[in-house]
């Protein structure tokens, strides 16, 4: 059985994505102005150009739960995790949200996604998310946290703790 899990982008989402596409384009055209299309100008805009590039690439998607495999597809990057490797899955609750801050991912653009890191508990996450909220933790059986945005969280919980079907 296939279940698929799109992702649905929230309000918040969207205005700290246009925060992000105005403060470049300021940026941008502000150095081009300044530097009247200099060196550093033209390394600017070329840099940020590639860094939006690359982190639309790993805009999520959706999430695709097989009985094999959970697999979070972005427009370039799919990641998969057997469900043999999952040891626990729950629900974060909202508290849990404040005091994640990125390492090294996009934050607000489009999504969030990459490693974060939680100052509460002290340890790293790996998030791919399109809303700061409907959060499930994935642990693996190797300890990494995996935190996942679902509107059907509770759905997804529910299958994920079940046992697989073995396939034919």
């Amino acid at each position: 059985m296939i279940y698929t899990y799109r992702y649905r982008i929230d309000r918040r989402t969207w205005y700290w994505t246009l925060l992000y596409v105005v403060a470049y384009l300021a940026l941008g055209i502000g150095l081009y102005l300044l530097y009247e299309g200099g060196y550093f100008s033209a390394w600017f805009s070329t840099s940020i150009g590639a860094l939006l590039i690359l982190m639309a690439l790993s805009i999520p998607r959706k999430l695709v739960l097989t009985d094999q495999t959970l697999s979070v597809q972005c427009l370039l990057d799919v990641t998969e995790l057997p469900r043999e490797e999952i040891a626990t899955i729950r629900r974060v609750e909202e508290e849990e949200l404040h005091g994640i801050i990125p390492l090294f991912g996009g934050c607000g653009f489009f999504g969030y996604y990459g490693r974060f890191f939680d100052l509460k508990n002290f340890e790293r996450l790996t998030i791919y998310a399109s809303e700061w909220r409907n959060m499930v933790e994935i642990t693996t059986i190797y300890e990494d946290k995996i935190w996942l945005s679902c509107s059907e969280a509770e759905q997804l919980i529910a299958l994920l703790g079940e046992e697989p079907t073995s396939a034919a």
